[in-house]
């Protein structure tokens, strides 16, 4: 990365790249991974792997041409920080503050900090994602339904508001917060959202290409069919299933 940074003799897309120019894919990469990880498939999560390490990499060498940090500093970071919180292997051994005690605490200390019990969480988190951490952030202070009941209570207010909205202004923003309750409910029973979500649509799409593949062998194009039609092809592939 050095040498493809190199101003004279390196590549010239490298090094026109930003920290913002790269970020989206870094993000590609780390979904790539999960991805990998999803289907089992340990040759492409190798390959994966790798791909995110240059990213970190790539990330670190711009930093370091600016003077901020090099790679090993960012290697020396994460060492400290699993040290620092994992007192009770690396310490006396004696059980100390949890994980996420000591995170708030180095929040806190933070210069970065704001003093929220939200501060931190990235905004490029994938939205149902970043609605999971807000929630959890905002009930270690007691801000919380006591029970799913007042959740779902929530979401039906939530479900009348949308339907209540007149313009497409107020319906934008009355989806959102039923997105939001959702992920509420979701958290609630101890379901990851983004996980969930990402099933239904790995549901939805092997049920559709299923309901494709059938009319293609009764041979009839599927869009031509009729909703009565398309409906019942569904219903049998589910039962299929």
């Amino acid at each position: 990365m050095t040498r493809l940074r190199d101003p004279v003799n390196g590549c010239p897309w490298d090094v026109a790249q930003s920290f913002a120019s790269i970020a989206p894919y870094t993000i590609e990469e780390a979904y790539e991974v999960a991805d990998a990880i999803a289907r089992g498939d340990m040759n492409d999560l190798r390959d994966e792997l790798g791909d995110l390490l240059l990213q970190v990499v790539f990330h670190s060498r711009i930093a370091e041409d600016f003077g901020h940090f090099a790679f090993d500093d960012v290697a020396a970071a994460i060492c400290d920080k699993l040290v620092r919180r994992h007192p009770h292997v690396f310490g006396d051994g004696s059980a100390g503050p949890g994980w996420e005690e000591l995170k708030a605490q180095e929040r806190k200390e933070s210069a970065s900090a704001d003093g929220s019990a939200l501060a931190g969480v990235a905004l490029a988190l994938p939205a149902l994602l970043r609605a999971e951490k807000l929630q959890k952030r905002a009930a270690r202070t007691g801000f919380d339904w006591p029970d799913t009941g007042g959740v779902t209570a929530k979401i039906e207010e939530e479900i009348a508001e949308v339907a209540a909205a007149e313009t497409q202004e107020e319906r934008h923003e009355e989806i959102g917060d039923l997105l939001f309750a959702v992920v509420n409910l979701a958290r609630h029973l101890n379901v990851d959202a983004e996980v969930a979500l990402r099933d239904a649509n790995a549901k939805f799409e092997r049920r559709f290409r299923a309901m494709e593949a059938r009319s293609d062998q009764e041979g009839k194009a599927f869009p031509a069919l009729s909703l009565d039609a398309q409906e019942e092809l569904w219903q049998a592939v589910k039962r299929a299933e």
